[in-house]
Parts: structure tokens; sequence; C-alpha cells
């Protein structure tokens, strides 16, 4: 069996090191790059299964790694910063970034974050194979695909996650803590930000207007609900 692949990028070597290390000890398989540019060769070369990605690199910084994966690969990317606000943390989800740790941090909170994005890389096995149908959205859960108005859609691992999680729910209002502990896991209760950058994307992705939805619907103060709409609408 073929061991995940994680491409560490960041420039401070004793970060770079802690990182590897802990990840190598679990048997996960690693690439190191020290900056941009050896990161996107790495990508193109190895095609890895996760990206943790340091934010603060001299030459090319991590915000453009990140853009330019984003414009071909959805693999997942964790991000490194010694920020914690909450605009920064939006930011970089609005970017791409699947989440975000921030430095310093130990070895339970990195891997905790690495196995919760990987959960949601790999996603839950479905039985539902059915296409479900609401207005021009069609959604395969078993075939994990998406489309509006018969046009497939890209979606990241997280995104589809989602989604999946309001089709199966479809005309049910889900919390902001149920779906945050669905799709991203129970650790992350709290962190109604991701939920709204995500919900954002998902709505510019198959919503006509995005600030006036009509199909993923935002209940006030308690979390989203996906309605079930007639074919022709």
């Amino acid at each position: 069996m073929n061991k995940t692949c994680v491409l560490v990028v960041d420039d401070d070597p004793v970060i770079s090191k802690f990182v590897s290390a802990n990840l190598r000890a679990r048997d996960f398989e690693v690439v190191v790059a020290e900056d941009g540019p050896s990161a996107l060769k790495c990508m193109e070369e190895r095609l890895p299964d996760l990206v943790i990605l340091d934010i603060m690199m001299p030459g090319m910084d991590g915000i453009e790694v990140c853009r330019r994966i984003r414009e071909w690969s959805p693999v997942p990317i964790i991000m490194l910063s010694a920020k914690s606000e909450v605009n920064t943390k939006v930011g970089l989800l609005n970017l791409g970034a699947d989440d975000y740790i921030t430095k310093p941090f130990g070895v339970e909170e990195l891997m905790a974050r690495v196995r919760a994005v990987m959960r949601r890389r790999a996603g839950s096995p479905s039985l539902e194979l059915a296409t479900f149908v609401s207005g021009d959205l069609k959604v395969n859960l078993g075939e994990r695909w998406a489309a509006i108005g018969g046009k497939h859609i890209k979606l990241s691992p997280t995104e589809y996650n989602l989604l999946r999680e309001l089709v199966q729910n479809a005309g049910k209002v889900l919390t902001h803590q149920m779906l945050l502990s669905r799709v991203w896991g129970t650790e992350y209760g709290e962190e109604i930000e991701y939920l709204r950058v995500y919900i954002g994307r998902l709505r510019n992705k198959i919503e006509a207007d995005p600030q006036n939805p009509k199909h993923i619907i935002t209940e006030s103060g308690v979390g989203y609900c996906l309605q079930k709409l007639d074919p022709s609408a």
C-alpha cells in the first residue's frame, strides 16, 4: 500500500525538520521544499496528497504558491503562519487553503489537523447512488460529481463534503456546529468562519446570483439549508 505523500514547504529548517520528522514517524512519505519555486516543481513531479505550506517565505510567498496550486490542483493545503487574526484565516480560506495552523504549534495540533484534512479528502462512503436534483443543480453521491445546468463543476474535497452533507439533509436546517463537526471534525465546533467561507465558495459555484441564493439558504444565527426545488425552477 502506497504511503500518503506530504509536501512540506518552509524556509525555516527548524520548522521544516520538526514537521517532517513527526510525519515520517507516523509513516507518511515526506517531500521538503525550501521556497516557492521548488514547491511548485515538487507539486508537478510528485503530485503529493497533502501540502503543508508556510506563508512567510522570501521571494515567492506561501500565498502566491497556494494561488498557483489552486489553478490546477484540488490537493488539500494546510497553511502555517505566525498571525492568528480571524481576517487572516478567512483570507487564506478564501484563497483556497483547507486549514490553518498558527505558530507556534505542537505535535498533537499538527497531527489532528493533518488527520482532519485527510478525512475530508477521502470523504465518507455513501450507499446512495441516485442523483439528487434541485432546480438546475444535480449531485450524484455515488459517483461524487455535481453539475449546474448540465455542466459539471469542479469542487475541492472539502467543498464536496460540505455539499454532500447538505444534499443528504436537503430541506432540513443544519446548525453551524452540526456542519462543522460532520465536515471538518468535532475539534472544529467553534470555527464558524471556516463554514462561512466554504458556503460562500459553494454559492459562487452553484448559484446564479450568490448574493441572493436559491439553493443554499441561510437560517440567521442557526445554520444552513439546501432547498428542494422543482427541476423546472
